[in-house]
């Protein structure tokens, strides 16, 4: 029963112009009201209502007002239990979409913000991208919903048709509204598996060596020639050897400096997934990094912030 009506509903949205005006995007806020909230009975309520259409001619065939008051009081609630159902969404306000970050190929976290109206909203389900998800929102109240949207390609992707229902308080009419927001989100190139390390200006393939510094970094053992000055006498008072003060420390990691430039021996997509795989390197290691692209340069930087402004600018890209 539920697949049939399920079915009947994806044939009226088709169909009936009514059901499909809103099929366009929309600019936020989006708030539902009567004239775009839809209602039908679930496949309980039917059934419910044949069990009173029996109820009520057996009452009316043996003249038993008990059985005919308690079939009007059942009525009387069905019909209550579809006010409810259309006032959880109607007055129902989507007033934001935040989005998180991805790379392509990966799911993206998208919040959803709704406010309530004057009443309270509950038992609300929304339905994105065949993921449901349950909320409620209390009388002028607020509430995030975190939804995965799936991502394929790098660059902007509009938010889908996102439909949101509820069969509150019984379970006896299904209620539901389409709402189409007018935003996109902006998905991450996706790097390549693997490939060369990027060209350092002046860098001679030799090992970065230790400078001395004003600290102790470590003890270690006596070497021949070592200063006495650097013995530490009271630890070495406590083992076999001499132990010396050792205050080289490793030099600071050299910085990448990223130039769109360097690679045009490769497709613009093939040089978009090196310098994200570069990024995520140096990211990984905290290296300093500044990028040049055609639209935009960089400066040098690390941290979070930086690699997320560094992979929103290649997703910009044509």
């Amino acid at each position: 029963m539920q697949e049939a009506l399920r079915r009947f509903r994806m044939w009226a949205e088709r169909r009936l112009p009514a059901l499909t005006r809103y099929r366009r995007p929309e600019s936020l806020p989006i708030v539902l009201h009567r004239r775009r909230i839809y209602i039908v009975p679930t496949g309980f309520g039917m059934a419910f209502t044949v069990l009173l259409l029996v109820m009520l001619m057996g009452a009316l065939n043996y003249t038993n007002n008990a059985a005919l008051m308690l079939t009007c009081l059942l009525g009387s609630t069905t019909s209550a239990s579809m006010l409810v159902a259309f006032r959880s969404l109607n007055g129902l306000r989507l007033a934001n979409v935040r989005q998180g970050q991805a790379i392509a190929g990966e799911p993206m976290v998208v919040q959803l913000v709704f406010t309530g109206g004057d009443h309270a909203h509950a038992s609300i389900h929304v339905e994105f991208d065949e993921h449901v998800e349950a909320f409620a929102v209390a009388a002028q109240g607020e509430t995030v919903v975190s939804m995965n949207l799936p991502t394929e390609h790098r660059g902007w992707q509009p938010l889908p048709r996102i439909k949101l229902w509820s069969n509150w308080p019984l379970g006896l009419f299904h209620a539901w509204s389409w709402i189409y927001p007018d935003q996109s989100v902006l998905v991450w190139p996706r790097p390549e598996h693997g490939g060369p390390a990027p060209v350092i200006p002046g860098e001679d393939g030799k090992q970065k060596r230790v400078h001395q510094g004003e600290d102790i970094a470590a003890l270690r053992a006596y070497r021949a020639g070592d200063p006495q000055r650097h013995i530490a006498w009271k630890h070495s008072a406590r083992h076999a050897n001499l132990l010396v003060k050792d205050f080289e420390q490793p030099e600071a990691q050299e910085e990448w400096r990223l130039d769109w430039r360097q690679l045009s021996h490769l497709v613009p997509e093939a040089r978009i997934s090196r310098l994200a795989r570069w990024l995520g390197e140096a990211e990984a290691v905290g290296r300093p990094t500044s990028l040049w692209l055609p639209s935009e340069d960089i400066s040098l930087g690390h941290g979070r912030s930086h690699y997320a402004h560094c992979m929103n600018a290649l997703a910009r890209l044509p």
